[in-house]
């Protein structure tokens, strides 16, 4: 699967969207791909999940985390394309975690993937997470690599698609100069 096959079903699935949003990351953008809307579709996932697998194939990798919520549902797909357990961490207390029983091994290897990467910020603190609890994260990947590929998560990262697509602090978005509303399509709320 290229680039423009990963970009053409997100938008035949009406998850690439135009306008004025504020990004988990607290960025503006004039683009935002709601992967959930993409994802919905268990073929679609299957499909980006087994592209991811052939990409780390070269790895060993015993488990798959992904951070919640977004990257659950391609971190559950990628998992069972590897043949690999699935887990996953959430906020507590401002901070990633691994929660609900979930543990590793010390030096289990581990694929961290997210659906979008913007600024890597989720993809680190669940790297760091793991790596607290003793996991040797061999690699993270995304369907989606927002930063052009500048995001920096301090190990080896792979997407199935790679834009640039411009982002604003708040304070400098053109949109908000020029008053238009911004939409939060994401799942933070703060």
């Amino acid at each position: 699967m290229n680039a423009e096959e990963v970009i053409e079903r997100f938008k035949r699935t009406g998850a690439l969207l135009e306008g004025h949003f504020v990004l988990s990351s607290g960025l503006h953008s004039t683009q935002y791909l709601q992967c959930a809307l993409v994802l919905q579709h268990p073929r679609e996932a299957e499909g980006f999940a087994r592209a991811i697998a052939g990409r780390v194939a070269n790895e060993s990798i015993e488990t798959v985390a992904a951070p919640a919520i977004g990257g659950i549902v391609i971190g559950y797909e990628v998992a069972r394309a590897l043949g690999a357990k699935s887990i996953w961490t959430e906020r507590e207390a401002g901070r990633m975690a691994l929660r609900r029983g979930f543990t590793v091994r010390p030096g289990e290897s581990v694929l961290v993937v997210e659906d979008v990467i913007t600024t890597g910020g989720s993809t680190r603190e669940t790297i760091d997470a793991l790596r607290e609890a003793g996991a040797r994260v061999v690699a993270a990947a995304s369907i989606i690599d927002r930063s052009a590929g500048r995001a920096d998560v301090g190990v080896p990262r792979v997407a199935l698609a790679t834009l640039d697509v411009p982002t604003y602090a708040p304070d400098s978005c053109p949109l908000c100069a020029q008053g238009v509303p911004a939409t939060k399509p994401g799942s933070r709320t703060k």
